[in-house]
């Protein structure tokens, strides 16, 4: 049986999970075209403005068994003084020797461009899908969330990786909510108050509503760890095609006497859509669309987001309020949300006020490179 590292081969690339992961597994690729996308250097920002990536797939006679990215964010690196190389969409097989040889390849890349570390997941930014699952295998992801078996932590720690950064991604359902044990504070007062208004996210004023959005997000997380801002390029890169499956119910700009104080964003979960659709445009999708998989029942929270200088006040209890009112009344029965660190208890205390449940448990993995 022969191993065969391959670089740049899209195909098999997209191949691996398909290939080694059980089709009743709880992974769902991104869509394929969104993927080529991410991995084209004409496309991607984070490339086009100095980033560097390689993509392999590992073959067992012939087959593809494993991939992962070796890429470099050099906004991160500059903005946090890392030497940092890291790795992402990584899918294996149980299969010490090809998960060996991908990593060989992914140390290699490390060195070449005079890096310290190896990190990841990265999908590909800390804005995008981050980390690996460690607990809470048996969840099924919402779009924007993670899922991997549990033999890759463990490969990972027999490479040397060390598990940090713990995160979890969340979930509840709407209608277990008791919407007043959010309204503490100010929240209620902003509820009530002419000088607060929410503008929804419609398809008509998408692209102004989600440019208020990026500078409420760049301004509230400007603080947290491994934020880089993002461009205006780079959000509607990363959020651009959003406006076709939005509820306009579930997202919206919260103002302060006519200007940007705070976004949230709740999409429909489009995972069973994809998944059924195998992850492409064609037939399959068709045949996905006619068995109303795009009407779906459960929703996910992709981020929230306050400008600091309106912290304290209840502004994110008063956008989630809404996001519950609105999850209500739209009949959704499951909310998921993306990942929060250990970290951040601002963020997980609003998390214990809605009653969620955690899904999984999430940490990134390091090692040096010698």
């Amino acid at each position: 049986m022969t191993l065969e590292l391959v670089k740049g081969d899209f195909n098999a690339f997209f191949r691996v999970p398909f290939e080694v992961y059980p089709s009743d597994s709880p992974y769902v690729s991104p869509m394929r075209s969104d993927l080529k996308k991410y991995l084209d250097p004409k496309q991607n920002p984070m490339l086009k403005s100095g980033g560097a990536l390689e993509f392999y797939v590992v073959k067992r006679d012939g087959r593809p068994v494993a991939r992962a990215t070796a890429h470099r964010h050099r906004q991160s690196n500059e903005r946090h003084g890392w030497a940092r190389t890291c790795f992402g969409y990584f899918d294996a097989a149980d299969d010490a020797d090809a998960i060996d040889l991908l990593f060989a390849a992914i140390t290699d890349f490390a060195r070449r461009h005079g890096d310290t570390e190896i990190v990841g997941p990265f999908n590909l930014t800390a804005m995008q899908m981050v980390g690996m699952v460690t607990e809470g295998f048996e969840h099924a992801p919402t779009t924007d969330m993670m899922w991997n078996p549990p033999w890759l932590p463990k490969h990972l720690e027999r490479l040397g990786f060390a598990a940090e950064f713990p995160m979890m991604t969340w979930g509840f359902r709407p209608d277990e909510v008791d919407e007043n044990r959010l309204l503490r504070g100010g929240a209620r007062d902003i509820l009530n108050s002419p000088d607060w208004t929410f503008a929804p996210i419609t398809r008509r004023d998408f692209k102004v509503r989600m440019e208020e959005g990026r500078l409420c997000l760049n301004a509230g997380f400007d603080q947290n760890p491994m934020f880089v801002p993002l461009t205006a390029e780079e959000f509607q890169f990363q959020a651009g095609e959003m406006m076709w499956v939005m509820d306009p119910t579930l997202s919206a700009i919260i103002h302060h006497k006519g200007e940007p104080a705070g976004v949230v964003i709740c999409i429909p979960d489009l995972n069973p859509f994809v998944r059924h659709a195998g992850a492409r445009y064609g037939v399959r999708m068709i045949w996905s669309w006619l068995r109303g998989l795009f009407a779906p029942k459960r929703a996910v929270i992709i981020l929230y987001s306050v400008r600091p200088e309106h912290h304290g006040k209840g502004v994110n209890a008063a956008m989630l309020h809404r996001v519950v009112e609105a999850l209500k009344k739209g009949k959704y029965q499951y909310c998921g949300g993306t990942w929060i660190a250990d970290v951040n208890g601002p963020s997980l205390s609003y998390v214990n006020r809605l009653g969620a449940e955690r899904l999984h448990r999430t940490h990134l993995f390091r090692k040096a490179v010698a």
